[in-house]
């Protein structure tokens, strides 16, 4: 397995970290009788080297935490890196089983006291390595939060904090001024070969402040990069909510990327793992990990030193530049963004546009109702 640091940090992570959602969280048609399987599959990439955990105190209201506790029991809490998320107020508004709907969130300093406790408690440990703004938007992203989490690690309470963005595609002005304003250490996204927005931008932002360790979350366009979907399939998951487009010209879109498949003598799964990881502020790749096959192929990708060529790279830049030929209708989706009328935005590059100032008071915002919408993926 091979490792980067955090920047401007003393940790190190494997390339490939496990997060578990999808045992953890009911979104994915796992429940907690699938567990056993689930914690298996945490201990199993233990062995193979990944020493990255990542889960959240929101998946399943804090089962998934407590499904962690057993790895860090098998490996010993000092030879793994825990990562959790915060900001979810499920105590007051939990949801109900298998609904997409945005919850209450409360990133109060008090609420950050109260939910790093119980977080610290279902995970049976008195520190989290990395703790991350779950879903955060602008206006949350204020003065008194940043003084909030720089106390707690002040306290040993967290060794480093970021934000994880999502669940859909976007949030490009809250990513590039964490990077910029803040210098936080890490922050998640979705970012893949196919959907390379924001998150091409936010490694060049990182580079240039020499800060921030990316973190690549759906980094198979859930699914698309692992060669299991045909043109003629329906989904009943989350994945429903992605726009037709994405599965049909996205098989067509891979069909251009096999010459440096072949190349690298890899599964399309693997080259998609190489690719993120030829970014050197790409610390570690997230993808979905279900069965230990799964968990094999992509291990194995990550424990290859050999990335991709700045050719190779130029090359699969300029396809998706140019919709791979296909025209606008094979566009990737629009990015969600909390600044303009319409809520979305293009998919394009846009590291020289300005990204606005921080609020430094709290403004808290009212939790949305609605469900989610095409092009968005949950996690």
């Amino acid at each position: 397995m091979l490792y980067r640091f955090i920047p401007n940090t003393d940790i190190k992570v494997s390339t490939l970290s496990f997060g578990n959602f999808i045992y953890g969280s009911g979104m994915w048609g796992k429940t907690s009788a699938d567990e056993p399987q689930g914690v298996a599959l945490q201990n199993k990439a233990f062995d193979l080297g990944v020493n990255f955990f990542d889960t959240a105190d929101a998946y399943d209201n804090g089962r998934a935490e407590k499904m962690m506790r057993e790895t860090i029991t098998y490996a010993g809490r000092d030879k793994i890196v825990l990562s959790t998320k915060v900001g979810y107020d499920f105590y007051s508004d939990p949801g109900s089983a298998g609904a997409h709907r945005e919850r209450k969130q409360d990133f109060s300093p008090a609420f950050l006291d109260f939910a790093l406790e119980q977080s610290l408690k279902r995970l049976n440990t008195d520190y989290i390595d990395l703790w991350q703004a779950h879903n955060i938007k602008l206006p949350q992203m204020t003065d008194e939060l940043r003084t909030a989490l720089e106390r707690l690690k002040l306290q040993g309470k967290i060794r480093a904090w970021g934000i994880a963005l999502g669940p859909a595609i976007g949030w490009r002005e809250e990513g590039a001024a964490a990077i910029e304003q803040w210098r936080c250490a890490t922050v998640q996204t979705v970012f893949n070969m196919l959907e390379q927005h924001p998150g091409l931008e936010f490694c060049h932002r990182s580079d240039q402040t020499c800060s921030t360790g990316i973190i690549s979350r759906v980094p198979h366009s859930s699914g698309i990069l692992q060669d299991i979907y045909t043109a003629d399939m329906t989904f009943t998951d989350h994945r429903k909510f992605r726009d037709r487009n994405w599965l049909v010209y996205g098989l067509k879109k891979v069909e251009l990327l096999r010459e440096i498949q072949e190349t690298h003598r890899c599964t399309l799964g693997q080259l998609a793992i190489k690719w993120l990881l030829s970014f050197p502020k790409l610390i570690s790749v997230q993808p979905n990990i279900a069965t230990e096959a799964e968990l094999l192929e992509f291990a194995a990708a990550a424990s290859d030193p050999i990335l991709l060529s700045g050719e190779e790279m130029k090359k699969i830049g300029d396809l998706v530049e140019n919709d791979f030929g296909f025209g606008p209708e094979a566009h990737a989706c629009d990015l969600k963004s909390s600044i303009t009328d319409s809520g979305v935005t293009r998919s394009e590059y846009q590291l020289n546009t300005p990204i606005p100032k921080l609020n430094p008071h709290h403004t808290q915002l009212a939790s949305s109702s609605t469900e989610q919408t095409p092009g968005s993926v949950q996690r």
